[in-house]
């Protein structure tokens, strides 16, 4: 779907005449998790928290190569002590990589945010875990990892009496998108895994609807709507950022296309794009950011609202069918897990 011309609008303003003010808040005494922070986006995540104070900060990463050359590159940019950056495998095309990932974690003293970063963007359809692979690593296994620490995070914020969070990165592209398999009478999920339907251009749009949308649909589930209040906010704070348009090498397939999408992502990035350390302020920001945050899509550093398909009748009653699917598909992986919340 072709976005409208005020959505255009608004995304040429952001990126053209809008700077993200740097994130100021300590994180001292903090341990925080960012995933998929060997490159780019997370890494200038995990490099900004390490800078602003944080007791512990684990980055994770398919190849641990890449994730201790990260490392080394944010000891020797911040000056902090080697011992304070810890590098932990994690693949979330499996369910055990995830589930082992989360077993060591609960063994922390203490985790107080989790940065949900690690993403795929690709044009090829392949399964994981029987689900396309953009679905598995990016909502399936985002949320079960997520599920998975959700009582470790509310551990934290009890025991330091001040909110943790859980940072779900999601994007402007679900503005992008419309979410046609919302339609399929089989459900989103499983229209998602079908090949023969499947419109992989838009699949990583699909993808950050749908985090938008369970993001949303858990900060109002009943247990989790208290969170909206100040008078009883949820422990966790749970948010959905946007970078904007940023250097990434998400964008690597975008470029094995013809020669005019080559160069015109070229033009567009040249243009537009905004510096990997400046789109991470977005997730350092959710991931110290009080309760009028929790179920918020968040750009420029501040709540905004989501595409209009999100806010109408037709997307609240997407929002509850895409988060049942996810549920019971979560479930069958880990039973129980979903009462974390």
């Amino acid at each position: 779907m072709a976005p409208s011309l005020s959505v255009i609008l608004s995304f040429l303003h952001s990126q053209l005449f809008v700077t993200v003010p740097k994130p100021t808040s300590s994180f001292a005494g903090r341990t925080v998790i960012v995933t998929g922070a060997n490159v780019g986006l997370g890494l200038e995540t995990a490099r900004t928290i390490a800078s602003l104070g944080a007791a512990k900060v684990i980055i994770s990463s398919r190849s641990t190569a890449k994730g201790e050359a990260a490392a080394a590159s944010i000891v020797s940019t911040t000056g902090v002590p080697a011992d304070r950056i810890e590098v932990w495998p994690l693949d979330l095309c499996s369910y055990a990589s995830v589930r082992s990932f989360a077993e060591r974690a609960k063994a922390l003293p203490q985790l107080d945010a989790l940065v949900c970063n690690a993403g795929v963007a690709t044009g090829s359809f392949a399964l994981a875990e029987g689900h396309e692979s953009t679905i598995t690593t990016n909502v399936i296994s985002t949320f079960l990892l997520s599920f998975l620490l959700l009582p470790k995070l509310r551990e934290a914020a009890a025991r330091t009496n001040a909110p943790a969070h859980l940072v779900i990165v999601s994007s402007e592209v679900h503005f992008f998108t419309a979410y046609r398999e919302r339609l399929d009478p089989r459900g989103p999920f499983a229209a998602l895994r079908d090949e023969a339907a499947a419109d992989m251009p838009d699949r990583y749009n699909v993808s950050k609807m749908l985090e938008v949308l369970v993001v949303r649909e858990i900060a109002g589930t009943p247990g989790l709507a208290a969170a909206a209040s100040p008078e009883s906010p949820y422990p966790v704070v749970i948010t959905a950022p946007n970078p904007g348009l940023c250097a990434s090498t998400l964008r690597r397939e975008f470029y094995d296309g013809p020669w005019w999408k080559r160069w015109g992502m070229w033009a567009l990035e040249v243009l537009l794009e905004r510096t990997s350390e400046e789109g991470a302020r977005n997730f350092v920001t959710c991931a110290s950011a009080g309760a009028n945050y929790h179920g918020q899509y968040v750009s420029d550093g501040v709540p905004k609202a989501p595409a209009k398909l999100v806010l109408s009748e037709e997307g609240k009653k997407a929002q509850k069918v895409a988060w049942e699917e996810l549920r019971d598909i979560l479930e069958e992986i880990e039973p129980g897990v979903t009462k974390n919340f």
